[in-house]
């Protein structure tokens, strides 16, 4: 079993050959795909997802790019998708300032109020971090997650290892993708082979960020194969190992409902 843990399989580009997608990453050993979404528009169609695959399990979130018009009342909403069944995490959320959508007092108070949310009900969190590493750390150390066995994952991990410590010291989870097989990446690569294998998790981003062998395509769940294969020769172990112990991973972060067989 091989699990991608981070793929917008509700996105449009999936569209004309969803079921197919599914079926390749199937085909592939990928048997479990979380879709976490990106706002409040997008979580209904995140949620009809998970109920009609079986492989499908969902996390619901607001993304920072999409947390201009940020209002509190929006947690009322999270809340009541997060009991949905098949939801394992809150998210995707976190900061972004690369892009310049949301205002940064903005993300913080959207980022912060959904860190208070999962630490009610009891779930991990799935992270976005572009070029805000001390304040996204800042913030993760204030949230009421920092008491938590399972705070969450900094999802598509792309940060010097000073970050990626602090980040397992407080006991997250980093996940690696694409990137981490581009020929330049050799920085990445080197924090990839430090982090203890129980920490790490494996996932594409769908459609985004393609593994080098699929470098210009869009991205599927079936080439999570491609960075499971990446950590297995960073870390000189074979793949079953990878599968092995990500998968295990997945159970400890997310539920053992993530990896258990769907019922009859």
């Amino acid at each position: 079993m091989l699990i991608d843990t981070h793929c917008h399989l509700d996105f449009n580009r999936f569209d004309g050959d969803r079921d197919a997608v599914i079926a390749r990453a199937t085909a592939a050993g990928v048997t479990r795909i979380i879709v976490p979404a990106i706002d409040l528009a997008n979580a209904p169609v995140v949620l009809a997802l998970a109920d009609r695959y079986p492989a499908v399990f969902a996390a619901v979130g607001v993304h920072p790019n999409s947390a201009a018009g940020w209002q509190d009342s929006w947690i009322d909403a999270l809340r009541e998708w997060a009991g949905h069944q098949k939801v394992v995490a809150i998210g995707e959320i976190g900061l972004d300032y690369y892009w310049d959508r949301t205002p940064p007092e903005t993300q913080h108070r959207a980022l912060t109020a959904q860190l208070a949310l999962a630490a009610d009900l009891d779930l991990p969190v799935i992270l976005h971090n572009r070029e805000a590493d001390a304040d996204i750390l800042r913030l993760l150390a204030d949230s009421p997650l920092r008491n938590k066995d399972r705070p969450g994952v900094l999802h598509s991990f792309s940060s010097e290892w000073d970050t990626a410590q602090k980040a397992l010291d407080m006991g997250y989870y980093l996940g690696f993708t694409g990137p981490v097989t581009f020929p330049k990446a050799d920085a990445l690569r080197r924090v990839a082979g430090r982090v203890p294998l129980e920490r790490l998790l494996v996932e594409t981003d769908a459609p985004f960020l393609a593994p080098q062998a699929r470098r210009g395509r869009r991205n599927e769940p079936a080439y999570v194969a491609y960075i499971a294969d990446q950590i297995a020769l960073l870390r000189e172990i074979d793949r079953k190992t990878v599968d092995r112990v990500t998968t295990e991973n997945v159970a400890r972060l997310f539920g053992r409902q993530v990896v258990a067989p769907p019922p009859d």
